[in-house]
Parts: structure tokens; sequence; C-alpha cells
């Protein structure tokens, strides 16, 4: 049996700090009280990939093949448990076309900045075919960015320079874990549809009509979701101007609109909302996980 915990701060004292914040999991070995399932934590780091391997099937697979040896460590049995797919990417740098270049190898884009957006696209496309959410050949390279018709459901892909594997962290409910922490998920169809965020929180054992009070806010312990603006310049039939901006990346109008509604929602201000969703969600939607801390089991069969 492993049990998970998590390091947070009480609400009055998050109210005392702004946010960004730290959110760190603990997981320990040995038998605890508290029995099971209860949020389980599995990681895997891929092998480094070839510049001329990111954001192309190569890297679906890599990461595909990283999701299932997390949900293992985790004890993971089945995909419909897990809630949560972290994944820290790598994307093209000009040294590294560079380098695929002198040993005669072409890669996915020159553009380096669309190399961040392929490579988060193809580690969300892994985590599907990880997860049974689309078939493996459904995942075909040239559908990449593509088709916005595949996605995952609880993907949440972020690329950066400062790496070459694929870090996968998988955050999900197992009967092998214990401990007072639980989470689950929901998809939200566009940036203020937060009412399937609502029933989410809701099956958690944390309930309110409106935003949430504070004795719930005080058992919510992480809000982490996906956003991006709508690729076809409107949302439920009004025009938006995310992607006209010339000053202001359209993804950081998407963060802040998500996280202002989800904000809403929580009555808190300490909500992840990554920007970047290619294949993570629908298109101007995305997957947004929540963590909770449940009572003792004692005092949940009182209340019951």
């Amino acid at each position: 049996m492993r049990w998970s915990a998590c390091a947070w701060s009480p609400p009055a004292a998050r109210r005392a700090a702004s946010p960004p914040h730290w959110l760190v999991i603990e997981a320990l070995a040995g038998d605890r009280p508290e029995a099971g399932p209860s949020l389980a934590v599995g990681t895997h780091v891929t092998r480094a990939l070839r510049p001329e391997e990111i954001g192309r099937a190569a890297q679906i697979e890599a990461v595909a093949a990283g999701v299932r040896a997390a949900m293992a460590e985790a004890g993971i049995g089945d995909a419909a448990d897990v809630h949560y797919v972290q994944v820290k990417c790598p994307l093209l740098a000009m040294e590294r076309i560079a380098e695929a270049k002198a040993r005669g190898r072409a890669v996915a884009t020159t553009d380096t900045l669309r190399s961040m957006g392929l490579s988060r696209g193809a580690s969300a496309l892994g985590v599907a075919v990880a997860l049974g959410e689309i078939a493996a050949e459904d995942a075909a390279e040239a559908r990449l960015c593509a088709d916005l018709g595949l996605f995952s459901t609880r993907a949440s892909a972020s690329a950066g320079v400062e790496l070459m594997t694929n870090e996968i962290v998988v955050l999900g409910m197992s009967a092998a874990w214990s401990g007072p922490l639980a989470i689950d998920h929901a998809v939200m169809a566009d940036g203020i549809d937060v009412e399937p965020v609502r029933a989410a929180t809701t099956r958690l054992g944390v309930a309110a009509a409106g935003q949430l009070g504070e004795a719930e806010r005080a058992l919510v312990v992480a809000v982490l979701a996906k956003a991006e603006a709508p690729r076809s310049g409107a949302m439920r039939g009004r025009r938006h101007t995310m992607l006209d901006d010339s000053d202001i990346s359209a993804t950081r109008h998407a963060r802040g609109f998500v996280a202002g509604a989800l904000g809403g929602l929580f009555g808190e201000t300490e909500i992840f909302v990554s920007g970047g969703a290619e294949h993570q969600g629908p298109d101007g939607g995305g997957p947004c996980a929540v963590i909770v801390e449940r009572p003792p089991v004692t005092a949940r069969k009182e209340r019951e």
C-alpha cells in the first residue's frame, strides 16, 4: 500500500500570498489507516528524442509507451481511473535543427515556435492512445495539429527547451494507494463551460450551488486546467478577439480568461491554467482536473 499526501497551505495562509504557487504531492511507502482508493501518482521519463523525431509519430509512440509505464508504476490498471497526465516535452532550437540537417535528417518544422505546438500535440495524442481515447492508427502524423477532432480528455502538455526527453506524470485513483486525497476530471467545451467542472467537484464530495464557500474551498487542493482560444474566432456564436491582438499572444488571453471563469467557481485564485492545448480537449476548450482532500473515513461514514 502506498500513501499520497499534498504539501499545501490552508486558505488563510494562501490569501496572504500571491499566485503563482507550488503544488507538491508526496508519495510514501507503507500502510496507513486511511483505506483506498486514493490519489495515485506514477512517473516516467522517455528516452531522449532526436530532433527529427519531435512533433512526429516517434514522439506519439514514445509518450504512449511512457504513459503506460507510469500507470503501471502507479498501480493503475484501468485507463478510466486516470484523470490527469502532465507531459513536459521538448522543442526544436536552431542548433538542434542544424544538428539534424548535418546528419541528413529533416525536422518537422524549422519554425521553433511552431515546434512547441507540434511537440505538445504529439504528446497529447500519445496520451490519448495510451488511455484508449483514440486508436493508434488514427494518431497519424499527418493529422497532428490538423484534425481538431482528435484529442485527449486528460492530457496537459507543455514544451520546453531544457530537455529532449518527455517527462510524464500520471495522476489517478488506485486501490493500491491510501491517503486523504482524491482526483476527478472534466472537459470544458469552451472557456466558460464551468458546469462539468462543478460536476466533477461534486463527485469528489465538495458541492455548492454557486461559488464554493470557505468550508468547501478548504478541501480543494488543486485545480489543473488547459486553455486555448477557439480557432474559429468565435465562442458560443459571439466573436472573440484573442487571436487578433498583435501585442499579447492568444494563449495569454485564454489562460487569463479560463482562470477567471474557474476562479469564479472555486472562489480561489491559486489555479493552474496551461496554454497551448493542441489535441488537449476540444477546440477552444480543455481538460480540467480537481484534487480534493477528503475527510477521514470515519467522518465520512458518520456523515452518511
